[in-house]
């Protein structure tokens, strides 16, 4: 079994030559300005969401539990936690939902949280 533990991903912002973010903008992404203003070097683990193609960052000081899917054994988004919480929800792993869109097979509308997939009209 897959750890999911394990960072799929590393961001590395250098701002040393550069103003960097403002503290506006920083704190709408929910980061702290001193971590990405002029000067800094940004650097965290990253996480891909296994229900959507999202890829978030792992904020080391995060206290609440990050959600988690016991059926794909991964991480999700909060989006995706949120919408796994719907009566209407179904549960889809982001690569079921890509290769039903890519067959052609299939159309996907909702958002990539919360996919709706239609079948396409047979092309035969």
């Amino acid at each position: 079994m897959a750890n999911v533990l394990k960072p799929e991903g590393y961001l590395f912002v250098d701002h040393r030559a550069s103003p960097g973010m403002s503290p506006d903008v920083a704190r709408n992404m929910g980061l702290d300005p001193k971590l990405v203003g002029e000067g800094t070097v940004f650097e965290a683990a990253t996480q891909r969401c296994c229900h959507c193609p999202s890829v978030f960052i792992k904020n080391p000081l995060r206290t609440r539990e990050r959600g988690h899917c016991y059926k794909c054994n991964g991480y999700i988004c909060d989006a995706c936690e949120i919408a796994s919480k719907s009566p209407d929800y179904v549960h889809r792993h982001v690569n079921e939902v890509i290769d039903k869109v890519s067959s052609g097979r299939y159309a996907m509308s909702g958002s990539t949280s919360l996919p709706i997939l239609t079948r396409t009209p047979s092309n035969g």
